[in-house]
């Protein structure tokens, strides 16, 4: 491989057979689809799109891109790519921390895992080498001390530890790896996959001296670097200690969102809460604030580290964000910044995305509030809730039902309609009446509803790079593209969204170039892009996702108004839909092979290429 950034080493995994390969990277593949995201779906595309989510058949990928673990800023991401047991789709699920660099500092740029073991095994990985060892006593274990049993076995020096906990092992729908310092492979129910095929872990010992990625144009590198720094280090919310990310890490947005009214509240019945404040990013960083950490590479430190000192919530964790606070909060009429701060806490230690959690226990309490269920949760009721995370994780009981995720559970009620879903993931803390776009974006998103697919609300609110009118549906499908293309690309390129804030196109292509020797534009980032958002939705046409009602949103959205100061607005899906297609060239949500062959996704006899 004549590329720089890759280690040109892949770990193949037979689970089954209890084997490992090694590969090389095809170069023609990681030019067209970068590495990360991309990279992985074509992988998993190519294993085919009608296997069970839940099968031995199916793949579990673990991948880095060209800069992972290189002096590139914000590039400490990791992705798990795989066919979801939540939605069915192809899924991708970002990790942060050190786990990516210190696979990229192991020599191996991805792990691809297939199969099942007959006994628990975890994978671990040294010197270029990777061997699977027997887990057995780590089953049933917690996330935390799964971590604390490795780092006695290994030395906490230069490791990383990626596992699942009770929630994984138990194949829970919305299950989510977590590492050593709290960050999460969160969405898509990745860590049922492994639990199902007896995975409890990824191990991985490496210093960073003398393995860190060389880049190919050195000279080159250095000032594209020096300019993407400099546009995150200017930049109004990544700037270190000033902006808004890295003093207040994502729950900077709680306030912000809540006072436009597009902040979801008691399961989206309402979008504006006045109690939302006390567990906002303002109100943690004055209260529970005690330390602000960071991933490799990044000068912006947006993982909030707090503590509740005494009483029944006490715990230490990473972190509040504004995801989590939303949903386990304003989203169930719960405002005890301590309480949430359990919950998440007992997600990490399970394993357990607190998105879809905190929608588990909504969907329930309006339920229960409306007579559907006899299962009692009350709005707002902290212990009922911790109770419920524990029967979810463990399967047992009701939360065995609330275990194959909210949107499975209302239809089980005879209700679907209370579950704000989107094939099946429930949407995240931006609700679409007050925020035009993103709804569009939940709606399309390959995943499931997802703001991070197509982040506008950073035209719609923050106005980068240039503001958008929220409330107009006009014009929202050409915004969306973009997003959706240049996260494509930098999630292949395997750097953290959060530098789109202040960086574009061209810092992209810039530094993909000079790492890989790859010549590359602007114009280049963006089709590469929409190449792999299109590989995904082809995927996703494979395997069912073919009709027009696939892209729509709950009707709560559409049909009921919003509140706050989004009073009256409803989501316009209805003219942002039709213009999303015919800018992205789709028929009635199905990628044309016309779009497929112009991408050279198809060649022209229709194969894969």
């Amino acid at each position: 491989m004549n590329l720089g950034g890759f280690k040109n080493k892949e770990v193949v995994v037979d689970l089954t057979a209890g084997t490992i390969n090694y590969r090389p990277i095809n170069e023609e593949d990681a030019k067209k689809y970068i590495g990360g995201r991309g990279l992985g779906v074509k992988y998993v595309l190519d294993n085919g799109p009608e296997v069970k989510p839940l099968s031995p058949e199916n793949i579990l990928c673990i991948m880095t891109g060209p800069v992972t673990g290189s002096r590139s800023s914000m590039s400490g991401r990791l992705c798990v790519v795989t066919k979801s047991p939540l939605t069915g789709t192809v899924t991708d699920s970002h990790m942060g921390g050190w786990t990516a660099a210190r696979l990229k500092w192991a020599g191996i740029d991805n792990i691809i895992l297939a199969g099942k073991s007959d006994k628990p095994v975890y994978l671990f990985i040294e010197d270029g080498k990777a061997e699977l060892r027997d887990a057995s006593e780590l089953w049933g274990k917690g996330t935390r001390e799964t971590v604390k049993t490795m780092q006695a076995r290994y030395g906490e020096q230069d490791l990383s530890v990626m596992t699942i906990g009770q929630a994984g092992e138990n194949t829970v729908k919305f299950a989510s790896f977590i590492n050593e310092h709290d960050r999460a492979a969160g969405r898509g129910g990745t860590a049922a996959v492994a639990g199902y095929k007896k995975l409890k872990a990824v191990v991985i010992k490496a210093p960073q001296k003398g393995n860190m990625p060389q880049p190919k144009l050195e000279t080159e590198y250095k000032e594209a670097n020096k300019k993407a720094v400099k546009a995150i280090l200017d930049g109004g919310l990544t700037a270190p200690n000033k902006g808004g990310l890295s003093v207040y890490g994502t729950n900077v947005l709680t306030n912000i969102i809540n006072e436009v009214g597009a902040l979801p509240t008691k399961n989206s019945q309402f979008t504006h809460w006045d109690q939302a404040e006390k567990h906002s990013g303002e109100y943690v960083n004055q209260h529970l604030l005690v330390k602000n950490n960071t991933c490799h590479a990044c000068p912006v430190g947006c993982k909030i580290e707090v503590e509740v000192k005494d009483g029944k919530y006490k715990t230490r964790v990473e972190s509040i964000e504004f995801e989590s606070a939303w949903s386990l909060g304003s989203n169930c009429l719960l405002s005890d910044a301590e309480a949430i701060s359990f919950l998440i806490d007992q997600c990490n230690e399970y394993g357990l995305d607190t998105i879809e959690l905190g929608h588990c226990f909504s969907v329930t309490m309006e339920a229960y509030e409306k007579g559907l269920i006899t299962e009692e949760l009350i709005w707002g009721d902290a212990d009922s809730m911790i109770d419920l995370t524990k029967k979810i994780a463990y399967r047992e009981g009701f939360g065995g039902i609330l275990a194959e995720g909210p949107a499975k559970a209302t239809a089980l009620w005879g209700a679907p309609e209370l579950s704000m879903s989107v094939k099946g993931q429930s949407i995240p803390a931006y609700d679409p009446r007050g925020i035009q776009g993103i709804g569009l974006g939940y709606a399309t998103s390959n995943r499931g509803a997802c703001h991070l697919r197509g982040y506008t609300v950073a035209s719609e609110i923050a106005g980068i790079p240039e503001p958008t009118d929220r409330l107009k549906p006009e014009g929202k499908g050409e915004l969306l593209k973009i997003f959706q293309d240049m996260l494509a690309f930098s999630d292949s390129m395997n750097i953290c969204k959060f530098s789109s804030f202040s960086e574009n196109a061209e810092h992209y292509a810039e530094q993909y170039s000079a790492m890989t020797g790859v010549p590359l534009t602007a114009d280049d980032v963006m089709k590469a892009g929409e190449r792999i958002y299109n590989l995904e939705r082809y995927y996703n046409n494979l395997a069912g996702f073919d009709k027009e009602e696939d892209d729509y949103l709950p009707k709560r959205f559409t049909e009921e108004p919003a509140s706050g100061n989004s009073a009256g607005e409803v989501s316009r899906m209805d003219i942002m839909l039709d213009e999303y297609y015919q800018v992205r060239g789709w028929k009635s949500g199905k990628v044309t092979e016309e779009k497929l062959r112009e991408l050279e996704i198809i060649d022209p006899e229709n194969q894969l290429v």
